[in-house]
């Protein structure tokens, strides 16, 4: 059994593992415009990932923990305030930091830096924005990068984690647009990549023509409509 990922719209994405782990990264299904109708009450939820603390990526997730009691995992900050919020303790296992990893079954999730900002919609101070590293048993190397713009040190992701495929917002405006994702994809040496943050709003204005036009010779962009399942 392959590796599955399903685009939610937005940054949102339901990941099948070979294993049979359901994963969700930030699960803004609900209030989410790009989300489509029948994605917004999951059937099913093993394991939540959040990169930051913004409402289009915290989402549901406190929501989808309480109905289904998966586990939540994210930056510490941000996920001592999600306990706050409704989530379980579970004693800081699945609090970690930039460079830390949590394993949850199947899936390995390593905390990666991500240039961009996190607070709840009062302002709270939610910790820093996160990317994530997901390694899969008997899968691919995920690079979730979260809300950011290209920086420098996704060499040292590149290095350290060497990912085959990275999802990257292109959308501009509140995150890099597909010029700055094309010099990502450089740094980063993979050979598949799924845009994101893009086409929600009219603000985020950048799309996956535009980048494919920039990219490095030789990566695929796949750009799937909203719910619609790519095999990694």
């Amino acid at each position: 059994m392959a590796t599955t990922i399903t685009w939610l719209g937005h940054a949102s994405f339901r990941l099948d593992t070979p294993g049979g782990t359901r994963l969700y990264v930030d699960p803004w299904l609900n209030g989410n415009p790009s989300c489509p109708e029948n994605e917004r009450k999951p059937e099913r939820v093993d394991l939540i990932a959040v990169t930051h603390g913004h409402d289009d990526h915290v989402g549901d997730a406190v929501a989808l923990h309480q109905r289904f009691g998966c586990p939540v995992v994210a930056q510490v900050e941000l996920r001592g305030w999600l306990t706050s919020q409704g989530v379980a303790d579970d004693g800081m296992a699945n609090s970690i930091n930039k460079g830390g990893t949590a394993t949850v079954g199947d899936v390995r999730i390593t905390l990666t830096d991500a240039n961009h900002s996190s607070s709840a919609h009062d302002g709270t101070y939610l910790g820093e924005p996160c990317g994530l590293v997901l390694r899969i048993d008997q899968g691919p190397t995920i690079y979730f990068a979260g809300d950011t713009n290209v920086f420098g040190d996704m060499a040292l992701i590149a290095r350290i984690y060497a990912p085959g495929v990275a999802v990257l917002p292109i959308g501009d405006h509140f995150t890099m647009g597909p010029r700055e994702a094309a010099v990502a994809l450089e740094l980063l040496g993979v050979g598949r990549c799924l845009p994101c943050h893009y086409g929600t709003f009219p603000l985020l204005t950048g799309t996956p023509d535009e980048l494919i036009k920039l990219a490095p010779e030789g990566v695929e962009i796949l750009s799937p409509r909203p719910g619609e399942t790519v095999e990694l």
